[in-house]
């Protein structure tokens, strides 16, 4: 066991002594912050222009019902033909013509109409466009045909249905978008991370066996136990890593909201106002949206997290090392790296397509248990309420298979660190497992 502590002490502070390492713990989380205030701040500049916009209202009854807004400004142009406001509009820099011809028929309004642009013009122009020309056709036509639309609007009768469990918990439709959010970007994290940090082994492992140290090491080292330490090492200080992105974000992104003068706490308090002062359903969505991040299980999902991470990993890890053992440079692990992602990338669909339609479904159970999937679909299971023993009991099966697995990679990894100048195949490895 001395040997063992040695190994992961050697390999875990190689991996954080190196400069790499220490350049992406460091730069990750500048580039992540960085892109999120980016597009925030770009955001608030396309926010504030005003985007200018012409009418040309031949029929004299829509021009009336645009308002300005803080992003748009609607100008009324009389006694003009549609061609010469086009013009008029390309020279000043107008955003776009809006042209409402004159129809017999108020119905004819619903395809008649066109908006005129030197490019495509915003979505949500076009939206809000065609949003006040069907409220005011829709509400023209009732009073045509002599109805009262102040009283159908009145009439009108929004379904809210009441979810509770049997157990008396309130839940609500942004519970399952909030538990989809966060069992999704837990399980894909986790995708991303065992990936980068099996490559990482694997890179390890081929450089030592092509500098011939691995031969040195060998010999005072039983096999097993370097591969053991080079895996928990690693595991070690993807772990740190990871613990030091999530303090350097939090940190970087309180600096940055200081920085640009963003106010946490006035931003609550004016969504608390806007809470208070909207009206029926509004008010209800935001209260259910900030009900639902309150609801979530984050304690139990991040320690799950971290079991996961390191037993998926450590899982991974193993196969990744015996590969790299196997082989005598990158470019022939190809061959042998699709049995290794595809039930990655099958538990990835399968939390994405069969977890979040039916997460205590028996598909989405069975992948849970499956230790080579469990890591990423149990992730995605845990935000919609899965009981204590099914995790215990998942976790336990990742970390068993584990341990078989490093039993039977180290027979790879024992005979494959020594074979230089052959590139191996499926059946050299099924023969060196027979050693």
């Amino acid at each position: 066991m001395n040997h063992l502590s040695l190994i992961i002490k050697r390999e875990y502070l190689n991996k954080v002594r190196n400069k790499s390492f220490i350049i992406m713990t460091f730069l990750s989380p500048l580039i992540f912050v960085g892109i999120f205030a980016l597009v925030g701040y770009l955001s608030s500049i396309n926010n504030d222009n005003i985007r200018e916009i012409s009418i040309v209202d031949n029929s004299g009854l829509i021009a009336s019902n645009f308002k300005n807004t803080a992003t748009e400004k609607f100008t009324v142009l009389d006694n003009i033909t549609i061609e010469d406001a086009k013009i008029v509009a390309s020279k000043g820099g107008t955003y776009g013509v809006l042209f409402i011809p004159k129809t017999t028929k108020l119905q004819d309004l619903a395809s008649a109409t066109t908006f005129y642009s030197k490019e495509a013009p915003s979505l949500s122009i076009i939206r809000d466009i065609e949003n006040t020309i069907e409220s005011h056709v829709n509400t023209a036509i009732l009073e045509q045909a002599n109805i009262d639309a102040d009283k159908i609007k009145a009439m009108r009768i929004r379904v809210s249905t009441h979810q509770e469990t049997f157990e008396g918990k309130e839940t609500s439709k942004a519970d399952a978008v909030a538990k989809l959010i966060f069992g999704g970007a837990a399980g894909y994290l986790l995708f991303m991370f065992i990936i980068i940090y099996g490559n990482m082994i694997m890179r390890s492992v081929i450089e030592e066996k092509t500098s011939r140290i691995i031969e040195i090491i060998i010999s005072s080292v039983k096999p097993i136990k370097l591969l053991l330490g080079k895996i928990i090492g690693t595991s070690l200080a993807g772990v740190t890593q990871f613990v030091a992105w999530v303090i350097l974000i939090s940190i970087l992104t309180s600096v940055v909201g200081i920085v640009f003068g963003i106010d946490t706490g006035a931003a609550q308090s004016e969504q608390q106002e806007m809470i208070a002062s909207a009206g029926g359903g509004s008010a209800d969505l935001i209260t259910q949206a900030y009900q639902a991040y309150e609801g979530l299980p984050l304690t139990n999902l991040v320690i799950m997290f971290l079991l996961f991470f390191i037993g998926g990993y450590l899982l991974y890890a193993s196969l990744y090392a015996a590969i790299g053992a196997a082989v005598d440079n990158e470019t022939d692990t190809q061959q042998f790296m699709l049995p290794v992602l595809m039930p990655l990338i099958l538990a990835v669909y399968v939390g994405f397509f069969t977890v979040i339609e039916n997460p205590h479904g028996t598909v989405s159970q069975v992948f849970s248990y499956i230790p080579f999937t469990s890591p990423v679909v149990m992730l995605m299971r845990i935000p919609f309420g899965v009981p204590l023993w099914q995790q215990v009991l998942s976790v336990s099966i990742l970390f068993v298979t584990f341990t078989a697995m490093v039993f039977f990679a180290a027979k790879i990894y024992r005979v494959g660190i020594l074979m230089y100048g052959k590139k191996p195949t499926y059946k050299d490895l099924l023969k060196w497992l027979k050693y």
